[in-house]
């Protein structure tokens, strides 16, 4: 059955200043770019058949640098994108509390909804288990789609613990259902002192 490795992409300078990055565009920085390096020297060791990833700069510059080492496909896939943060992209918490007070998140600010990122990720989940039957693929998205998307995958599972930035989560299909062989994992990182 397929095995899906979930990758969340590298770091920006918006995770650092914990700016809502939603579906704006923000590019990996120097240390994004050295994880994903990190992680695709990880993966030289693995065998994987192709990688999906969303078409945001900062999944798209991590994806790109683990095909160039796998020399493996890579497939944009725009249902892979973060969650869009509506009027909340590019602002912090204090930001968020100024503009719009304690009760922000109470607010409609035009945040998309849980329903609407797992409808996307499961047709994508969808199309990678048909194309790829049987095989290894690599999944490069964002932290609040996969978190959203693995307990739908994995109805059981308990971890919770936030995914780090190029954390791997290996699912594999199993007859109709999912189970998760490894989360979070950051071990690739480790190695570089990243």
């Amino acid at each position: 059955m397929t095995t899906i490795g979930w990758v969340r992409h590298g770091i920006t300078d918006w995770n650092l200043e914990r700016r809502a990055q939603g579906q704006t565009d923000v590019p990996l920085n120097e240390t994004g770019l050295a994880q994903a390096r990190a992680l695709a020297e990880r993966f030289r060791n693995e065998k994987w058949d192709a990688i999906y990833a969303s078409d945001l700069s900062r999944a798209k510059e991590t994806a790109e640098t683990i095909a160039a080492a796998l020399n493996v496909p890579l497939h944009l896939d725009e249902r892979l994108r973060e969650m869009a943060c509506g009027k909340m992209e590019g602002t912090t918490e204090d930001e968020r509390i100024r503009m719009w007070g304690e009760d922000w998140g109470d607010m409609e600010l035009g945040i998309e909804s849980d329903e609407s990122m797992l409808q996307r990720g499961m047709a994508a989940v969808e199309d990678i288990c048909l194309r790829y039957p049987g095989k290894r693929v690599l999944a490069v998205s964002h932290g609040a789609l996969i978190a959203t998307l693995l307990p739908a995958l994995v109805p059981d599972m308990s971890e919770k613990e936030h995914l780090h930035n190029t954390s791997v989560t290996l699912v594999r299909q199993l007859n109709e259902a999912w189970v998760c062989d490894l989360y979070n994992c950051r071990r690739h990182l480790d190695a570089v002192n990243l």
